[in-house]
């Protein structure tokens, strides 16, 4: 047995570290050692604020106690019976929570390759929600288009349509310091105001024309309705912040009048394994993640603005309760548990 400290939220507002006793790996599983987790802020906050809609996603995921994070490097530290003794020592992407020690499969794990950091790897379920965000808008050679939010996944979604070949990418957000990594990382134009103020101003920048296409990953309930009025006619919205109250969520007027389309994706989208109706399944998603990153197409770790012992998680969820906007990436580093 070995000892394992892992973040929990024991009720909805209440953060806790705790400690359990981890298991040997049995037949087929393999044990791991965290090394770096990454903070979805968006999606933990809901978690952690327990407030959803009734028939949502969110209210069947989450129940207290509850264990936050998806995403987890780590290295493989023991193996159980039957498993190819290669893996041991292998440094590998996990979606696990925010915990010390996991046991997981081969099959559940990908291999972190040689020049990437921990941090940087850690991205990884991220960047595989985001890209196939960008692939759901079949995105044409010279678009213009908008990003409205840009936390951590509106900053991935910039840098994908970029290495996509948008023509112009026009980034909106209400805090200059995210607008300014957007600006670094891709984009041609930014706005710093609400999607409804940025409206004369995308119409000024586009010379009337408006956007080919926008992604609205906010997650805020408000924002749909108004990432419509950037679009042209028959331009395509994608929704990739998830709000947890879509019963506030509505469209606005010109959805039919201007034919627009309005397209949902999410983390359960992706498909983990390649068939004919998924030719980019987890596996090829990540690893063209980590060679745009290899080949510095990519870069994310510029992106991390703090880093913090697990200790001290009570203190970072309440500060991203308050303080979020000063924030994106958002480590939990495990080396000195």
């Amino acid at each position: 047995m070995t000892e394992s400290k892992h973040i929990y939220f024991p009720e909805a507002n209440e953060i806790a570290v705790g400690t359990e006793e981890m298991a040997s790996p049995g037949e087929g599983q393999m044990l791991c050692r965290a090394e770096a987790s990454l903070i979805s802020i968006g999606t933990e906050s809901y978690c952690l604020r327990g407030v959803f809609d009734p028939g949502t996603n969110w209210a069947s995921w989450v129940s207290y106690p509850f264990r936050p994070g998806y995403s987890m490097v780590a290295r493989v530290v023991a193996l159980g019976e039957g498993v190819d003794p290669a893996w041991e020592g292998r440094r590998v992407l996990l979606s696990a929570p925010h915990q010390q020690y996991t046991l997981t499969t081969p099959n559940r794990a990908h291999t972190v390759p040689d020049g990437i950091t921990a941090e940087e790897a850690a991205w990884g379920p991220l960047a595989a929600t985001t890209q196939l965000a960008v692939r759901r808008a079949q995105l044409a050679l010279g678009e213009t288009v908008g990003v409205v939010g840009l936390g951590m996944l509106g900053q991935l979604v910039t840098q994908y349509l970029y290495v996509a070949g948008a023509r112009r990418i026009i980034a909106i957000d209400m805090e200059q310091g995210r607008l300014d990594l957007a600006a670094a990382h891709g984009a041609t134009d930014i706005i710093c105001a609400t999607a409804e103020e940025a409206r004369p101003v995308v119409d000024q920048l586009t010379g009337g024309r408006m956007l080919d296409a926008v992604w609205d990953v906010t997650g805020h309930p408000a924002v749909l309705s108004q990432c419509v009025q950037l679009l042209r006619r028959m331009g395509r919205v994608v929704l990739t912040g998830d709000t947890p109250t879509p019963t506030q969520q509505y469209l606005g007027p010109g959805v039919l009048s201007n034919a627009i389309s309005i397209l949902g994706i999410h983390s359960t989208a992706v498909a983990p394994h390649y068939s004919e109706h998924s030719p980019w399944p987890q596996e090829e998603i990540i690893s063209l993640f980590y060679d745009y990153v290899l080949q510095g197409r990519m870069r994310v770790a510029d992106l991390i603005t703090h880093r913090h012992a697990p200790a001290e998680a009570p203190e970072v969820y309440r500060r991203l309760q308050t303080e979020r906007a000063a924030s994106v990436g958002v480590i939990f580093d495990w080396s000195g548990v």
